[in-house]
């Protein structure tokens, strides 16, 4: 078998390194430059932390790898927003989730994904995978998409896009149903679905899995990570904000910049896997992803709504909804025969330029 070192210096040292710069904002520490390294260390903290998760994840096999990592972006997701929903409160960070959650999909659907049909078709011409999986990943996801989205904005309880806290419950339960029921159906009753069709040659698929002390390792480095990365996210919300502000950027930028930083990891992994001939694995992380994180992300930020009686504004306008359904529409014929080519990969990447360009010139 592959001999692979999994516990990396530097995923040891940053988190470490953030943890000692979170303790220097108590001590009083300011300045540019030491939000600058701040910065910086969330996001080295961010890779630290999903480096862990997949040493977790190869340890567990598939598909809960894929699984495992799926919730720990998610759950660094969920903590930036409502880091920036309780620091600011006010009517700024009403559509903050609705921004982030839209950003996050549209990057995966479009960005991510085209960017591995991209890279794999130019390397490979044509890849495989399981129709199976994509389908059942895709359906769920768009219901959840339906229903968190684009539903506010016919109903009639509230204002224009948002939904009465019943509604929200009841929106947040069907969500966490779906995405359950999804899960059970990934991992135990129909997991060949979302196995790789064909793994020889695969020398990561057989490199020697960690050993039980390496995985508890990286599993108690991995909550350090995850928590410094709420606590730092707390700390430095109110620049993210102000920098948008001044550069006179659309507020709805915010909830790009955090989808962007979120999926970064993520992003890497699933184009690392395309390159090495393994787009299966590059859509178990991708959609799974984009799953958990409005599956999980608007429940959870649903119940912060309820609790505090903060408002919050989910559905999305008439530009976004048609972009929204050409992505999805797209996705699914791009998915549809079980084999994929670099013109699919060019089609879905046209798809999220447009969407950040008409988020920057509206």
């Amino acid at each position: 078998m592959k001999q692979k070192v999994y516990l990396l210096l530097w995923t040891i040292v940053i988190p470490i390194l953030a943890w000692l710069g979170y303790f220097g904002i108590s001590l009083g520490l300011q300045g540019w430059i030491f939000h600058v390294a701040l910065s910086l260390l969330l996001m080295g903290s961010v890779l630290a932390a999903v480096h862990h998760a997949e040493v977790v994840a190869h340890r567990v096999g598939e598909p809960f790898g894929t699984l495992l990592l799926a919730l720990a972006i998610t759950v660094i997701e969920v903590a930036l927003i409502v880091s920036l929903m309780l620091t600011d409160g006010g009517l700024t960070t009403m559509t903050l989730a609705r921004d982030t959650v839209l950003a996050a999909v549209m990057i995966i659907l479009t960005g991510i994904i085209g960017i591995c049909l991209l890279v794999g078709g130019a390397r490979f011409k044509e890849q495989v995978f399981r129709i199976q999986g994509v389908s059942a990943a895709l359906i769920t996801l768009t219901a959840i998409l339906v229903f968190t989205l684009i539903l506010p904005n016919y109903t009639t309880s509230r204002a224009t896009s948002e939904y009465s806290p019943v509604q929200l419950v009841f929106v947040a339960v069907v969500c966490l149903v779906l995405y359950i029921a999804f899960i059970l159906v990934q991992a135990i009753r129909h997991r060949a679905f979302f196995l790789p069709p064909d793994a020889d040659g695969n020398e990561e698929v057989f490199a020697e899995p960690p050993t039980i002390k390496t995985t508890i390792v990286s599993a108690v480095l991995l909550v350090l990570c995850l928590g410094i990365v709420v606590l730092l996210a707390k700390s430095l919300a109110p620049d993210i904000e102000t920098a948008v502000r001044k550069a006179g950027a659309p507020k709805s930028l915010v909830g790009v910049i955090i989808a962007a930083v979120v999926l970064l990891p993520e992003g890497l992994a699933a184009n690392r896997a395309a390159k090495k001939n393994r787009l299966q694995t590059s859509l178990n992380l991708a959609l799974g992803s984009a799953l958990a994180s409005i599956g999980l992300t608007i429940p959870a930020v649903g119940a912060v709504s309820v609790i505090t009686g903060m408002r919050i504004t989910l559905g999305i306008d008439m530009k976004a909804t048609i972009l929204l359904g050409l992505a999805l529409f797209t996705i699914m014929l791009s998915l549809a025969t079980g084999r994929t080519n670099i013109l699919q990969g060019i089609v879905l990447l046209m798809i999220f330029v447009v969407y950040l360009f008409t988020i920057v010139a509206p």
